[in-house]
């Protein structure tokens, strides 16, 4: 049974930082894509980053608009662990935060693009 577990969010001023680690069991997402996506009282999930395997050891990261420059993804293989860290942050970054991972190894900013699911955390920015 796959499962997907975030930790690490909170309450934070704005301009500060949090890093969110989100863990699978179950299964290795080694070739797989996974992401984070994001969903604020009231407003559909969006999409957030997420990572893609393109082969060998070679991943490659995407973001949405509003957090690039921003926010970093990235992962530890042998952990089977993505991380989303979180800086700059602001009052609209307010919202639950879900890890997400697919069955193949393309990651879109496509919710259908996504298998696997995590509960959320939530991450409150103060102003």
């Amino acid at each position: 049974q796959v499962q997907l577990v975030e930790s690490g969010g909170g309450l934070v001023q704005a301009g500060g930082s949090l890093r969110l680690s989100c863990a699978a069991s179950g299964r290795t997402f080694s070739a797989n894509a996974m992401g984070w996506f994001r969903q604020a009282p009231g407003k559909e999930r969006e999409f957030v980053a997420a990572t893609s395997w393109s082969g060998g050891a070679t991943y490659y990261s995407y973001y949405s608009d509003s957090v690039k420059s921003r926010f970093t993804i990235s992962r530890d293989v042998a952990k089977n662990t993505v991380f989303l860290q979180m800086n700059s942050l602001k009052p609209e970054d307010t919202a639950v935060y879900y890890c997400a991972a697919s069955r193949g190894a393309v990651g879109t900013m496509r919710r259908g693009n996504y298998d696997y699911w995590g509960q959320g955390t939530q991450v409150t920015v103060s102003s």
